[in-house]
């Protein structure tokens, strides 16, 4: 995990790649960060990020920083479009957050990133998939020693969505990174194959959920839902996501609609949860209400409390046809749920099948119907597997498990040692 040397090459010239004229940037913001800059002497890690309404940061960034010893490191995040609804939180945990009002989604404002740069002189840079790999030339030309970027969503690598251009800036840009980090192994082996990047240069850090938040049921399970979906005896299956497509909930309806309808005791005290919105939301509800099933299914839409009705579940379920990364079974394993789940992209490096979860084809309802048939008619194997799923994030991927490997990352490019601990007098 060596950083690579620098590249004395010809950039050009930064005057021509400021043409348009935004609002300026938040200056007393950037004021007082600079002067942190000159007090503190931890070291200064700078976020680029799009915004931070998007790609669930207020999960990743405001908790990595959280975990991060912040006497060796400060962080300040500098957002390309606006900051979102999460700055205040940042702001409380002395987190500078600045925006540099970029109008246009996917255009990199370089002067005035150029700028910040050069006022904040960070001794890291870290930039997230292709809306920031183009800071790590401005990063090089401002002068920042050491150079991140991290790749996080596994369809760039299993589905070929990148476009040509994408990927050549990829390969183009790959010198200027001292390190790279990918959330999953699969996306890990796309950066060495398809863009190039040397092994030693790449770490593969698995997304991190808050197993604090994210536990088991203490007791019974709260009752929710409308009138009469629950009550003592009930299994429920659950989903939790965007309902589109791509997502496969209609399979997951399709084979909760065949165990209702078998003969099967166990299968009567079915009933099924799906959290999320979309468009295949509407479909989903008139195929339980053709087969007279909706009271026994709940779709609420959007809700602001998936801790608390995770463990209103008894068995996850994402039928999904394609993963790029899935928080929603991390926060399952957390919720101490067994976890079934289609064979696709990240969920087969997540669920170990006959461990923690049961894997099955996309679109077969018949697997799918099987699978969720185990874990009601066995419930101890449920029991089983959702404890040993608990196990796996607390780990591998619970907050502090992710913020250990960040920092050994950013500790072997600038050359730091962890503080020794503490002589005991004798």
């Amino acid at each position: 995990m060596n950083p690579i040397h620098r590249h004395a090459q010809s950039f050009p010239d930064l005057a021509g790649m400021g043409a348009q004229h935004p609002p300026a940037v938040d200056h007393a913001g950037l004021a007082g960060a600079a002067s942190g800059v000159a007090q503190a002497r931890s070291r200064l890690v700078l976020h680029l990020v799009e915004s931070l309404a998007s790609a669930n940061l207020d999960m990743d960034l405001l908790n990595l920083i959280r975990h991060l010893p912040d006497e060796r490191y400060r962080h300040t995040i500098v957002c390309l479009r606006d900051q979102g609804d999460y700055e205040a939180g940042l702001r409380e945990h002395g987190v500078d957050v600045l925006n540099l009002h970029q109008r246009d989604e996917g255009r990199l404002p370089w002067l005035r990133l150029y700028r910040v740069l050069r006022t904040l002189r960070p001794d890291l840079i870290h930039t997230r998939n292709c809306s920031g790999l183009p800071a790590q030339l401005v990063a090089a030309l401002a002068g920042v020693g050491l150079r991140v970027h991290a790749e996080h969503g596994r369809g760039l690598a299993g589905r070929g969505r990148i476009g040509v251009r994408d990927r050549l800036l990829r390969r183009l840009l790959c010198p200027l990174v001292d390190h790279f980090i990918a959330d999953s192994s699969e996306l890990e082996h796309w950066l060495v194959e398809a863009i190039g990047a040397e092994p030693a240069r790449v770490s593969q850090i698995p997304n991190g959920v808050d197993s604090v938040q994210f536990h088991p049921r203490l007791g019974p399970a709260a009752a929710v839902g409308p009138a009469g979906f629950m009550h003592d005896g009930v299994f429920v299956i659950g989903s939790l996501g965007r309902m589109d497509d791509g997502a496969g909930h209609a399979t997951l309806v399709d084979a909760f609609l065949r165990l209702i309808a078998s003969p099967h005791p166990a299968h009567q005290r079915l009933r099924l949860m799906l959290i999320g919105d979309g468009p295949a939301r509407a479909e989903c509800q008139a195929m339980l209400n053709r087969a007279g099933a909706g009271p026994r299914a709940w779709l609420p839409g959007a809700r602001g409390d998936t801790a608390q009705l995770l463990r209103a579940m008894d068995l996850f379920v994402l039928p999904s046809l394609q993963e790029d990364r899935s928080n929603a079974i991390l926060e399952a394993m957390a919720s101490g749920l067994p976890v079934v789940a289609t064979a696709v992209g990240c969920n087969k490096e997540l669920v170990h099948a006959g461990f923690t979860g049961i894997l099955v084809p996309p679109l077969s309802v018949e697997l799918l119907a099987a699978a969720v048939s185990d874990y009601c008619r066995i419930p101890e194997m449920a029991a089983r597997h959702g404890a040993r799923a608990r196990s796996q994030v607390i780990a591998r991927h619970s907050m502090p498990a992710m913020a250990r490997d960040y920092l050994a990352v950013y500790d072997a490019l600038s050359g730091a040692e962890a503080p020794e601990p503490p002589r005991r007098e004798a």
